[in-house]
């Protein structure tokens, strides 16, 4: 069994600019899905995904591998807070509007429980709590395969004009 989510057909990238101020965050979510976008070349390096996508909620999947780890022999936290982080601004982007753009402003997460490669798949599991038109939040969970807690976390995203420099 391969211990990388993709496969060499699989292409990483950035999404063009234009697409990203003319097209709702949820569309741009379910085209990546499709394959009809790139996957961002961090989830390679990191080894997770984008899994679904709905209004207010994502889940991503990923595997931790060695190459993760820190010094002490397990994964390094911030893989916990890599894949956190990009379920937790997703599930906002999926409510973005056209013509708007988000980035992460803040966000905590709790390491509850180490992983090593041998932790196996993860799932991350996001959703908005609240949306307004300059700040958003969301909240989200890390867990095993079989439902043990890994880390959990929060997010607030700024909601802005990108063509407003």
């Amino acid at each position: 069994m391969n211990k990388y989510w993709y496969d060499e057909h699989q292409e990483f990238g950035s999404i063009p600019p234009q697409r990203l101020i003319t097209t709702q965050g949820l569309e741009l979510c379910k085209e990546m899905l499709a394959g009809k976008l790139p996957a961002p070349t961090m989830s390679k390096t990191l080894n997770f995904r984008m899994c679904e996508a709905e209004d207010g909620r994502v889940i991503f999947k990923g595997t931790p591998l060695d190459e993760h780890y820190n010094p002490s022999g397990v994964v390094h936290g911030g893989w916990a807070g890599a894949i956190l982080d990009s379920a937790l601004g997703c599930c906002v982007w999926t409510k973005v509007p056209v013509g708007m753009a988000y980035t992460t402003a803040e966000f905590k997460v709790h390491l509850v429980r180490p992983m090593t490669y041998k932790t196996g798949e993860v799932i991350a599991e996001a959703r908005v709590v609240h949306m307004g038109r300059k700040l958003a939040t969301s909240e989200g969970t890390l867990k095993t395969a079989d439902g043990k807690l890994l880390a959990h976390g929060t997010e607030t995203c700024a909601i802005f004009n990108p063509l407003e420099g």
